[in-house]
């Protein structure tokens, strides 16, 4: 991914930030939208993973959808073009501010969360004399087997409806003259690279389409919901998710009926593999168990690590562009940030060549759910972004 180049304008350049390789974002989408065109499927990108003004106008101009997840996500996705009939609205916590912006803006559908807030969106959409369309989002209670932070579709999740609570949905959106029901939606975690999980997930939204059919309702709307992981360990070698698979699966084992669309909210996939913190050593301590580089980024620029426990490959740079060639050997490094928390760590025990005070590090695969939630903890100056080209 960095030639010696790129390295050097790297070298040219005040860190941290945030390096977007526009060609890997482009590789990327390409291949999502291939693998998604062949079975007609429908795919939004989901808004929370990054919002970097040029990364969305490029995705955008692909000509997929957005999913978001607050009011400011819908007006970004409104304001930086994405058609308004291809944006939906999910989250368990839409306050009435949200929600009327969201009517206001005639998008395409909520992705709903309880029977109160069916009920919400239903008056406050008779006060404006709209009618909303809705989409019931339904936990599964299936597995998603990633970290328990990112898991979301199971009974103790906060997120979506329990089926035992479908009774009283069907009565409230009997009783709601404005609300449209459109379909049913999904979504059970994030990172999941297993394509079983998928399979499960067909078969309940299966058994979950019945359910709604036998009571009464038709279903346009079939909303998977995303969650497929990337490769964190090989971000060169195997730098694009399996969007084969992941499609083929619900090409396989979804129920479609005729007249049906098939709807994705993918982010992970869509970005992470895009971008790469670029840090440069701070200091070098060397003690009797540990050996810590010190670095001018942390927690204020990537949480992941200290939020998820995540994992995310780490590069010299410098010992990789050819420079000081005679360092040779391989130490163990605890890579950490210098924020006044003793989490503030990217990983432990890092093997890398013997390193030095200014030599340049990639965090790598960090396009999703980094610069986005980026903080000024400690009034840290806001992390920058360089591109390819």
């Amino acid at each position: 991914m960095f030639n010696n180049n790129t390295i050097q304008r790297f070298n040219e350049t005040e860190t941290p930030f945030y390096y977007y390789d526009m060609d890997v974002l482009r590789n990327t989408l390409d291949a999502c939208r291939d693998a998604s065109s062949k079975y007609g499927f429908h795919v939004h990108y989901a808004m929370k993973a990054n919002f970097n003004p040029q990364v969305v106008k490029t995705i955008q101009s692909y000509g997929f959808g957005a999913d978001c997840v607050s009011g400011n996500e819908v007006k970004a996705a409104i304001a930086h073009g994405f058609d308004k009939c291809k944006v939906v609205f999910a989250g368990v916590g839409k306050s009435d501010k949200e929600i009327n912006l969201a009517l206001d803006a005639n998008i395409f559908c909520f992705n709903v969360e309880s029977v109160q807030e069916l009920e919400i969106i239903n008056d406050l959409a008779a006060a404006k004399g709209k009618t909303a369309g809705i989409a019931i989002r339904i936990n599964p209670n299936v597995d998603a087997h990633t970290h328990h932070f990112i898991t979301t579709g199971l009974d103790e999740n906060k997120f979506g409806i329990n089926t035992w609570q479908l009774n009283d949905v069907a009565e409230t959106l009997r009783k709601c003259a404005n609300l449209k029901f459109l379909g049913i939606h999904f979504h059970i975690g994030s990172q999941i690279t297993d394509m079983e999980v998928y399979r499960s997930l067909c078969i309940r939204i299966n058994e979950m389409q019945d359910w709604f059919e036998d009571h009464g309702f038709a279903i346009k709307i079939l909303n998977t919901g995303g969650g497929l992981g990337v490769d964190y360990y090989n971000p060169d070698t195997n730098g694009i998710a399996n969007f084969e698979s992941y499609f083929e699966v619900f090409s396989k084992f979804l129920r479609v009926k005729p007249g049906q669309e098939v709807h994705f909210e993918l982010g992970r996939a869509m970005v992470a593999q895009s971008a790469s913190l670029i840090a440069r050593v701070l200091y070098v301590k060397n003690g009797q168990k540990k050996n810590f580089l010190i670095l001018d980024a942390g927690m204020t620029e990537l949480m992941r690590p200290m939020l998820y426990q995540a994992y995310h490959s780490i590069e010299n740079l410098t010992k990789g562009s050819g420079i000081r060639d005679q360092d040779k050997s391989e130490i163990k490094y605890d890579v950490v940030g210098p924020i006044c928390e003793s989490t503030d760590c990217f990983r432990k025990d890092v093997e890398l060549p013997q390193s030095h005070r200014g030599d340049l590090i990639a965090i790598r695969t960090a396009g999703a759910y980094g610069e986005v939630m980026a903080s000024n903890y400690n009034l840290r100056d806001q992390v920058l972004s360089v591109y390819s080209g």
